[in-house]
């Protein structure tokens, strides 16, 4: 399972220089968990640089994965990953959300940057 994080949704749209890094795991949708907030944060993202058009093409591609709302397990234990980890808020229920899935967490925000179960590609 993978759940691929916003930075990495973007980088892939953008066809940015490790879109290719996050190909694999955005193009095998049957082991593809996404966040209910990724639709959020990149829906939010591609209309203002670009359009509300182009943000609902980038939110279909998404929707081919499985798409999965924050629930309170889920916010609970991002609350915790977030104070033990020094994490922003929705980076900590990425997070929690990829452990609760047994999934690996795909990012190129180096907030992740030697956590377990994150693979981390710095931008470049």
């Amino acid at each position: 399972m993978n759940v691929v994080d916003s930075s990495a949704w973007l980088e892939y749209f953008a066809d940015g220089p490790n879109a290719a890094v996050f190909a694999k795991p955005i193009e095998t949708t049957r082991t593809l968990v996404v966040p209910s907030l990724s639709l959020y944060e990149v829906f939010k993202r591609v209309t203002q640089q670009r359009d509300e058009d182009e943000a609902l093409r980038a939110i279909a591609v998404m929707e081919q994965g499985t798409v999965v709302d924050l629930d309170r397990a889920t916010a609970l234990e991002a609350a915790r990953l977030s104070i033990q980890h020094g994490l922003a808020m929705a980076d900590g229920v990425m997070l929690a959300t990829a452990q609760r899935h047994r999934a690996m967490l795909w990012t190129q925000d180096s907030d992740f940057d030697g956590l377990p179960g994150t693979r981390y590609y710095a931008k470049r």
